[in-house]
């Protein structure tokens, strides 16, 4: 990684079905090996699953998901003296956005539903509800940056 420079953020283009720029970056984390349509559709379908169930708007669920699942303190490791500490950080609002949509995608991915759009809409719904396997990744990181609050005078 160069320390020259700070790497440019790319301008990421809405979604053609909602115009949100979340969701086309939730699709592209959900894309593999350059399958966009593969990944519209498995989205776009997941969020009509979730707009039956729930009877809300999907975009709406989608969001309150995302804000759920959103970390807002991380641990870092630091290294002083030969030891290395684990420190609790604040996280700035773009990585937390980031995390959770990762953390989401790994959930979907390893429920055991059959289609991927079924789990997609199930990891949905269940964080939207505050419950799921990405919601236990947000309050174990949590809980390792709460039991190692000692070391946050560490802290750069």
């Amino acid at each position: 990684m160069s320390r020259r420079h700070a790497a440019a953020k790319r301008e990421v283009n809405v979604d053609s079905k909602y115009g949100d720029i979340v969701v086309s970056k939730f699709m592209n984390c959900l894309m593999y090996d350059g399958k966009k349509s593969a990944a519209e559709r498995i989205l776009y379908h997941a969020l009509d699953i979730v707009q039956s169930k729930s009877g809300q708007d999907a975009v709406e669920v989608f969001h309150k998901a995302l804000e759920v699942v959103s970390p807002s303190v991380e641990i870092r490791s630091r290294r002083i003296g030969g030891a290395t500490y684990p420190i609790p950080v604040e996280v700035r609002a773009d990585r937390a956005q980031a995390l959770s949509i990762r953390w989401l995608i790994t959930a979907a991915r390893k429920r055991p539903e059959h289609t991927m759009v079924d789990r997609v809409a199930g990891e949905l719904l269940d964080a939207s509800n505050e419950r799921g396997e990405a919601v236990k990744k947000r309050e174990n990181t949590h809980k390792m940056a709460e039991a190692n609050r000692v070391f946050a005078h560490y802290r750069w």
